[in-house]
């Protein structure tokens, strides 16, 4: 049997652990990359008028804000840095390590959970102005580190095939 790839193991804890948002992966072969995909939603009751990062702007009922975070090959892969929360590199040869996913996971909703209320704080109080996402590069490695501590060793899954 194939051992799985890193792009199966991510899905997969995704479905498990970040259930209550909405989640996709879209794996670009050409570009040797893979996004996981965020929205978050909140309900804009007062129909107050909101300027996105294009300078769109929106006073739906339903406020829906989207995001990414890209795993790419450092050589292979092209792409705008400012246009993802945060980017990670995979290992061209070994792939990416398991606990690296298992920390990704764990770290992502984290932010998920937090900018589910910042976004509720936007919409519903006067004096937030502003909404982002935020990923602290060093809370990330920290857990990153932990897990490959927790798991004993550097078990790597590959980069899938095509």
């Amino acid at each position: 049997m194939a051992k799985a790839s890193f792009l199966d193991y991510l899905d997969e804890q995704l479905q498990k652990k970040i259930t209550e948002y909405d989640t996709a992966i879209d794996w670009n072969k050409k570009n040797h990359s893979i996004e996981v995909i965020v929205r978050l939603f909140a309900e804009n009751q007062s129909h107050e008028e909101s300027i996105d990062a294009d300078g769109i702007v929106s006073s739906e009922d339903i406020i829906e804000i989207e995001d990414g975070v890209l795993f790419y090959h450092p050589i292979k892969s092209t792409f705008d840095v400012d246009y993802y929360l945060t980017t990670i590199p995979y290992d061209e040869k070994k792939g990416l390590q398991k606990g690296a996913i298992d920390a990704f996971v764990t770290y992502f909703k984290e932010v998920l959970d937090e900018g589910q209320s910042d976004l509720l704080d936007y919409v519903t109080k006067e004096d937030v102005i502003e909404f982002e996402l935020k990923w602290k590069k060093e809370d990330y490695d920290a857990l990153v580190a932990e897990k490959l501590q927790l798991a004993g060793g550097e078990e790597y899954l590959p980069y899938p095939k095509y």
